[in-house]
């Protein structure tokens, strides 16, 4: 006779990490700002109320997904260890208090970005919002110095090297672009007369803006993790060196495009 076997016997599935619950919070909320959306026609300067709290959403997915990915990968000692634990839950803290703030702005059709009109807004968007992006961004670094640290990782050497290099810059030049979007009263250099933008990004094509500056800082934790991954599969004899080269012209790049828009020169004049 076959033995009873109890469920305490049986292995644990494992719970799924807290930074793909939030990646699932993240996508949750794109697809409410995307359903919403059109049973909404107010505008905020000219934009839709729902298009921030749906550009941010979409971008927190990409951000916790991309941390997933490269944790799932880390060593037990550290995907377990405290400091990344730790990391996660105050991204996670400063996710919530962002999207909240920006859901409820839009609600009121009200700007949740460089809204100075009352103390409440003031202390909302400079120290609420402006210390979680922070703590953010210093977060991506985090994990990039881990993978650095983290010698039992299961990465290849040209995507070890794209994640530190990626995750790293993606901090330093989102500190330089975002700090000094965030010291502006807007994204724009100049004052635009016919407000004439690029197509589905909304970038200024008539005056300088600081936006696609911090897409390309944003975006360095993806795209050079992913060149080095392309490195390894292509059988790259020195991926790292490769992916260190690659970092420094992203990173040129991203700032001439930074320094573009503060001489009020759009990205792309139309």
């Amino acid at each position: 006779m076959t033995p009873l076997v109890l469920s305490r016997d049986l292995p644990a599935a494992r719970a799924p990490s807290l930074l793909w619950s939030l990646t699932a919070v993240a996508a949750a909320l794109t697809l409410l700002a995307l359903v919403w959306a059109p049973f909404d026609p107010r505008l905020i300067d000219g934009t839709p109320v729902w298009a921030k709290p749906l550009k941010f959403a979409v971008s927190f997915v990409a951000l916790f997904a991309t941390l997933a990915l490269v944790e799932d990968r880390l060593s037990l000692r550290w995907r377990n260890g405290l400091i990344l634990r730790g990391t996660t839950t105050v991204m996670g803290t400063a996710m919530v208090l962002e999207m909240g703030y920006m859901i409820y702005q839009a609600a009121r059709a009200e700007a949740s970005h460089f809204n100075f009109s009352t103390p409440f807004h003031e202390i909302m968007y400079v120290s609420v919002m402006g210390t979680g992006a922070v703590l953010l961004v210093l977060g991506i670094a985090v994990f990039g110095v881990a993978v650095a640290r983290d010698r039992d990782a299961a990465l290849t050497p040209g995507l070890r090297s794209g994640v530190t290099w990626g995750f790293v810059l993606s901090c330093v030049l989102t500190l330089v672009v975002a700090g000094t979007m965030s010291t502006s009263t807007g994204h724009y250099v100049g004052t635009p007369v016919l407000d004439t933008r690029l197509p589905f990004v909304g970038w200024s094509a008539e005056v300088g803006d600081l936006r696609p500056a911090h897409f390309l800082s944003l975006h360095a934790m993806q795209a050079l993790p992913l060149l080095g991954l392309l490195l390894d599969r292509a059988g790259s004899a020195r991926p790292g060196r490769t992916v260190a080269l690659a970092g420094a012209g992203y990173a040129a790049l991203t700032l001439a495009v930074f320094a573009q828009a503060l001489m009020g020169l759009p990205l792309i004049r139309l």
